[in-house]
């Protein structure tokens, strides 16, 4: 079964979709893949769903629910049968748990290793090895995780947390490709990246190194000050001081800005 949540909610074998057709028992089904080979307790299936105004009849319509479920399991072809569904989705104590099997393929599990094996590489310093995995890891990602599908307040927590493990991601990869002398090719996505998010300080230092290093430290320049008027009007805050320091290193034309070299990877000022 090939299991995607890392954009519109997707779940099939062979052609053949698992993913129901309403909301609830869609809204359920993205509860428990989202907690796969873990039991989910009929408390928090409730609280997913009807969050403070459960219906009175919550504990049968879970159970139609958990039942609507398991016959798109059995159309699967590797099940076939309403009781071999009963061993993918499996009622545990007071809740339930939707297991997987070694030949399931799971797109945020295949993105957290990815993510894990690039970090390995950059701290043995490998940057080629760590960005190339990065992109793999982020190119998983279709779209918002589970856009359409509706979420109640615990699939909600979780999408807080998939959505900033992808952002630590994608600055990491902008690291690496910084790294790497990348900094001409980061230009675009940089500037967007910045524009949608505009009081991440991070991407706006990688934003100044980029443009810095392009031949641009006006426009390096430009960019720290919206960052601080954005920070002033939004937070009421100063930029941190990273921020201030890479300031006055572009003023100053800091050696330490310069291109890296293919073997070395100045951190002197912890800028990349």
């Amino acid at each position: 079964m090939d299991i995607r949540l890392l954009g519109p909610l997707e779940a099939d074998e062979r052609g053949v979709s698992l993913i129901p057709t309403a909301r609830k028992p869609r809204q359920l089904l993205a509860l428990l893949v989202l907690n796969l080979d873990q039991v989910v307790s009929v408390d928090a299936c409730v609280e997913e769903l009807w969050d403070d105004e459960p219906p009175t009849s919550m504990a049968a319509t879970l159970q139609t629910y958990i039942l609507q479920i398991r016959r798109r399991l059995a159309k699967l072809p590797r099940l076939g049968s309403l009781q071999a569904a009963r061993t993918v989705l499996e009622t545990r104590g007071n809740g339930y748990v939707f297991r997987t099997t070694t030949d399931d393929e799971y797109d945020v599990l295949r993105f957290e290793q990815n993510v894990q094996a690039a970090r390995v590489a950059l701290a043995r310093d490998d940057s080629l090895t760590g960005a190339c995995l990065l992109r793999d890891a982020l190119e998983l990602w279709r779209g918002p995780a589970l856009a359409g599908t509706p979420a109640g307040p615990l699939v909600r927590a979780r999408l807080v947390g998939l959505e900033e493990s992808r952002l630590t991601a994608l600055e990491q990869r902008i690291e690496a490709d910084l790294r790497l002398g990348r900094h001409h090719e980061l230009l675009g996505e940089l500037t967007s990246l910045v524009a949608g998010h505009p009081v991440l300080e991070n991407l706006h230092a990688q934003l100044m190194l980029a443009l810095y290093r392009s031949g641009r430290p006006a426009q390096a320049l430009g960019v720290y000050d919206r960052l601080r008027g954005s920070l002033d009007r939004e937070l009421g805050i100063e930029p941190s001081q990273r921020l201030r320091r890479l300031h006055r290193a572009v003023l100053s034309a800091d050696p330490a800005l310069d291109p890296p070299h293919p073997a070395t990877f100045p951190l002197s000022l912890g800028l990349v």
